[in-house]
C-alpha cells in the first residue's frame, strides 16, 4: 500500500470507496486529489471552482473527510479560504 505523504504516485487510495462514505463525500475527495496531484493548492476556493454540486453538499463532504481524518484543515484565512491536505490511510479513522 502506498503512502500518500511520500509522493510516490497518485494521492487518490481505493479504500475510499470502502468505508461507506457517500458519494458526494468521495466525489470530493476525489477533487481533493486531484488538484494535490496536479500540484495545486487544496483551498476551498480551488474546489469551489471544480465542484458541481451545492456550497452545503462541497462543505458538508470536507466535514466528513475531516471527521475521518481522511484530510485535514492545515491553514485558514478564518473567512472563506481554507487549505487541507490529504492524509496517509493510516491515520484515517474508519471503522
Amino acid at each position: 500500500m502506498h503512502n500518500h505523504e511520500h509522493g510516490d504516485g497518485p494521492t487518490m487510495n481505493q479504500a475510499i470507496f470502502n468505508i461507506g462514505l457517500s458519494m458526494e463525500t468521495i466525489s470530493v475527495y476525489l477533487l481533493v486529489c486531484g488538484l494535490t496531484d496536479a500540484g495545486r493548492n487544496v483551498t476551498t476556493r480551488n474546489l469551489i471552482d471544480v465542484w458541481n454540486g451545492t456550497e452545503a453538499a462541497l462543505d458538508q463532504g470536507l466535514l466528513e473527510l475531516e471527521d475521518k481524518h481522511i484530510i485535514s484543515r492545515i491553514i485558514t484565512d478564518g473567512g472563506e479560504n481554507t487549505v487541507f491536505k490529504v492524509m496517509g490511510i493510516q491515520r484515517w479513522k474508519v471503522e
